[in-house]
């Protein structure tokens, strides 16, 4: 069982790393290098086609991230220098910040959900319907397994 741990986490190391490298030169190749967080503008684009998505503040993003909000601070300043979003007062809060994609950020969705999409045709590229629908499941529960058990630490 420990060889199987050890390599289960060395796959799922080498399989995030080549999946960063893959999304990095499809941006570059797309000219979209500039944008430094493409899942967070993907995000973003999702608030903006439905106003009601809980994810437009920063501690909303933070959450459908899986990250921590100082890393999404520093994404979004950057996306800010790059013209890619503008940060505006919360109607019923003002102490909050609602994220908004400028025409230049929805642009760079757009090139985001692509490169997005390129990249995962070359990862399943072999799999059967089926086989993609098993991995999905898969994926998903292990997603479930891992924040149901940071979640549950983090109560204690």
């Amino acid at each position: 069982m420990a060889a199987f741990a050890q390599e289960m986490e060395l796959l799922s190391r080498q399989l995030s790393q080549a999946h960063r490298a893959a999304i990095q030169a499809e941006l570059l190749a797309a000219g979209l290098e500039e944008v430094n967080h493409p899942m967070l503008v993907s995000l973003l684009q999702c608030a903006e086609e439905d106003p009601a998505y809980p994810c437009q503040a920063q501690r909303d993003l933070a959450q459908q991230l899986h990250v921590s909000p100082a890393a999404v601070a520093n994404a979004l300043k950057g996306l800010e220098r790059s013209g890619c979003i503008r940060r505006e007062p919360w109607q019923d809060d003002a102490r909050r910040n609602r994220v908004l994609l400028t025409e230049k950020g929805r642009e760079a969705v757009a090139g985001c959900r692509e490169a997005f999409r390129r990249v995962s045709r070359t990862m399943l590229t072999g799999f059967s319907p089926e086989e993609q629908a098993l991995l999905l499941a898969f994926e998903r529960r292990m997603l479930q397994n891992l924040t149901r058990n940071t979640n549950n630490q983090k109560e204690d």
